[in-house]
């Protein structure tokens, strides 16, 4: 049984992406396991020589329980196959899968689930940042779906779409009263396919249609901007495949231009392969522990620095929210604990158990809570969170009107403290 390397995280939906303000997370997945991004899917990948590699084909079938019947398995599955009514619309390989989901859910633990085929690959498709789409971020707002912005190169910007677009429709589908969410499972298909949407704008008196063929659409999940103010913002979406190597990219700009501060934004970043974290957070901590893991019999394993520290002398930011999740808590945790930066924004969401995804050979896969991880300075944040040192709230009225106190004052505050 082969296991995966290492990650914290959610399931990364970027269906879209999608921009949903309810909860402030990215959302959008059209399966049921990730209706909700950031309360529900977190997990932990083992690397293929981790200690938390537990388990193995030959352990996994020696430990049936002496009290348990399994015959009664085969009984209730023959019954149906015989009884129900139905027995034309039986489906067994779906039959077989929603056991395997039930014993899984037994465990009454929202981060222990069982994934079929299309649910792995879906998972392992968000992790790498890639999905079939029309490349657009979308969000609700003022009771309309909008175009918040067509990503570069990417169908929906070569359509003509534009930022602050307001969809009415998908293939003729009214999309009022629904949520970004519902209008994400509309736009979403496979690549070569066309999707239709209305459109209306400023200087349109009736909605206009644009025909987009679908495409396989890459985000990148580091972005890097320069203000005119002498203070750079570095935002990074999610701890993906393509994450550390540029994170390398950015932190070499940042040094060639020695800016007055930097803003580290990790709102609604739910998380990514943990050694991407303990990199990133390494370049502001030059020595000592990022973030450890306790598993149940007490034991500890340490994560320290790799002794980068590059970022260390340059006065910090780091904004925050509900949907900061996971590996986003490893790094503002450790930022927080070790005091080299400001940690400003809400309540972080509060996920700080470990998980093992197990690849089974169907290409399905099983996720099961094997530890808790800890902060440098030994705290769980499980369903607590992390508290920031400065609270700023971002209201739904914020959102709407295009406002964003969290970043004005982290842009406030750095510019007062440098000297």
């Amino acid at each position: 049984m082969k296991i995966s390397k290492k990650i914290i995280t959610v399931v990364i939906v970027l269906v879209i992406a999608s921009l949903s303000f309810t909860g402030g997370f990215y959302s959008g997945k059209n399966n049921q396991k990730n209706t909700c991004l950031a309360s529900q899917d977190f997990v932990y990948l083992a690397s293929k020589n981790s200690d938390t590699a537990s388990s193995s084909d030959e352990t996994a079938t020696t430990t049936k329980p002496e009290n348990v019947d399994f015959s009664l398995y085969g009984q209730v599955w023959s019954l149906l196959s015989q009884n129900f009514v139905n027995k034309d619309k039986l489906d067994a390989q779906k039959m077989f899968y929603g056991s395997l989901h039930g014993l899984v859910s037994s465990m009454d633990d929202p981060y222990t689930i069982f994934m079929d085929p299309t649910e792995t690959k879906e998972f392992n498709s968000d992790l790498a940042g890639t999905f079939e789409g029309i490349g657009a971020e979308i969000a609700k707002k003022n009771d309309q779906i909008v175009i918040i912005a067509p990503l570069d190169g990417m169908p929906a910007q070569k359509a003509g779409l534009k930022a602050g677009d307001s969809i009415v429709a998908v293939d003729g589908t009214s999309t009022a009263g629904m949520s970004a969410d519902a209008v994400v499972r509309l736009i979403r298909g496979q690549k070569g396919t066309n999707v239709k949407l209305s459109i209306m704008r400023d200087g349109l008196t009736k909605a206009k249609d644009f025909n987009i063929i679908r495409a396989v659409i890459t985000v990148k999940s580091v972005k890097l901007d320069f203000r005119k103010d002498g203070l750079a913002v570095l935002r990074i979406s999610s701890f993906g495949d393509d994450t550390a190597g540029l994170f390398e990219d950015a932190v070499k700009q940042i040094q060639a231009k020695k800016p007055k501060g930097l803003i580290l934004d990790l709102r609604n970043n739910p998380g990514g392969y943990l050694d991407a974290a303990v990199t990133i957070a390494s370049d502001w901590v030059s020595s000592g522990r990022v973030v450890s893991e306790k598993f149940s019999d007490g034991t500890l394993k340490n994560y320290d620095s790799n002794g980068n520290g590059r970022l260390e002398n340059i006065p910090t930011v780091v904004l925050v929210n509900g949907g900061s999740a996971s590996a986003s808590e490893i790094v503002s945790g450790a930022l927080l604990d070790l005091k080299k930066a400001t940690i400003m924004g809400e309540k972080t969401f509060g996920k700080g158990s470990v998980q093992s995804v197990e690849s089974l050979p169907d290409g399905s896969s099983l996720k099961v809570t094997v530890a808790k991880w800890l902060t440098p300075n030994g705290n769980s944040i499980s369903e607590k969170g992390i508290t920031p040192n400065v609270i700023v709230k971002l209201t739904s009225d914020d959102f709407n009107k295009n406002r964003d106190p969290q970043m004005d004052k982290a842009v406030q505050q750095l510019l007062k403290t440098k000297k």
